[in-house]
């Protein structure tokens, strides 16, 4: 067996930047203009090398082009954000409804992600099941640092109904879908996280976060 590369300083400096500077895109930042699909592979390539457990690799990815689609997908959107707004009260609430969540029909391009359950007993998920489920978000994130490495804006949407989801994209029954994502070229990207910026939320510091050997 071969050994693997080993990496320089300045490449873990390049890592830490790319990590750093990711960040959520809204639709109000894609531009108009087309996704290569050399582009594409390598962001499939980064989710298709993610890890996973027992390295059952249990994603699938639905690309999405078409603009009947995502209309669709849209449609679910406006009527969970609807029932979101209802979450909050007083001035949050009226935050919410200016923040622009979504870019379904603004980028070029949606992958929709899921999660597809072994048939067969998965080595290291036979304790905890929901390893499945974080082997796919592993995907995910992998595909994030390559759209930022790659200058390519990456928003996920959650406000969804992921049944109306499914029904919409023909997706078995046994399938759970874990992500949409809206990727895209946009026109800028922030210096700072959006919602840390309007200070919808703060930071969190590591001393609060990280404790050793117990609580």
């Amino acid at each position: 067996m071969t050994e693997g590369k080993l990496f320089t300083q300045e490449d873990v400096q390049l890592l830490e930047e790319i990590i750093l500077n990711r960040r959520d895109v809204r639709g109000n930042r894609f531009l108009d203009k087309p996704l290569e699909e050399d582009v594409l592979d390598k962001l499939l390539m980064a989710a298709l090398h993610a890890p996973s457990v027992g390295f059952s690799q249990p994603w699938e990815f639905v690309i999405i082009k078409d603009e009947t689609v995502k209309k669709q997908i849209r449609e679910s959107f406006e009527e969970e954000n609807e029932k979101a707004v209802q979450c909050f009260s007083d001035e949050k609430q009226k935050q919410y409804i200016k923040l622009k969540l979504e870019g379904i029909l603004e980028a070029p391009v949606n992958i929709a992600i899921f999660y597809k359950p072994s048939a067969e007993v998965v080595l290291g998920q036979t304790s905890m099941k929901e390893a499945g489920l974080y082997s796919v978000v592993c995907a995910i994130q992998n595909m994030w640092l390559m759209a930022r490495a790659l200058n390519i804006g990456l928003g996920w949407v959650s406000i969804l109904d992921a049944e109306k989801v499914k029904q919409i994209l023909s997706a078995p029954a046994s399938n759970q879908l874990i992500a949409y994502l809206c990727l895209g070229y946009v026109d800028r990207f922030f210096t700072q996280p959006e919602l840390e910026t309007l200070q919808w939320e703060k930071r969190k510091e590591k001393d609060k976060v990280v404790f050793y050997n117990t609580y």
